[in-house]
């Protein structure tokens, strides 16, 4: 004889179910970190060199050896028209970088947002130049765009040697 309860479902200590509900369960893996392969879309074939067993640092040093290799032999020269543009877009550049360092040595660097910050830092920085020299203060403004990019890398180089030296 069946008891009314048995049809709602196992009483405490009864039988357990089969099925994917019966047994413990595995917690859900973690998401994967910023600027990990898996958190970049097509991450895998970004990371190659880490699966060769290169070092993370490696791959940036040989491109910035054989992009002063190249700078040297080929000796580039910039139209006389870009000149107003090249120095804001250098500061801007280097804030970027100077913001990348901080970011790694605090262990939130994420590659997106680093390549987003140096393309959008260098266009603002040459859009403000290039309203500038159409306003007829090109100076003022190029003036302006040299000091506050100054200002954030001074501020990340502090918080740099904060983190690296302690003080």
């Amino acid at each position: 004889m069946t008891r009314p309860d048995d049809a709602a479902g196992p009483t405490p200590g009864g039988p357990v179910p089969a099925g994917p509900a019966a047994g413990p369960t595995s917690p859900p893996p973690d998401p994967p970190r910023p600027g990990s392969a898996a958190a970049v879309p097509g991450g895998p074939g970004l990371t190659w060199w880490r699966r060769a067993g290169a070092s993370s640092w490696l791959v940036p040093v040989l491109a910035l050896v054989a992009g002063l290799v190249a700078g040297l032999l080929v000796r580039p020269t910039a139209p006389g028209w870009l000149a107003p543009y090249l120095p804001v877009a250098v500061v801007a550049a280097l804030d970027a970088l100077a913001g990348g360092l901080r970011a790694a040595l605090e262990r939130v660097f994420d590659d997106l947002v680093f390549v987003v910050s140096f393309l959008t830092n260098a266009g603002v920085a040459v859009a403000l130049v290039a309203v500038g020299e159409q306003l007829g203060v090109g100076g003022a403004l190029t003036t302006g765009v040299v000091v506050v990019f100054g200002i954030r890398i001074f501020t990340n180089a502090t918080a740099l040697r904060r983190h690296l030296f302690g003080v």
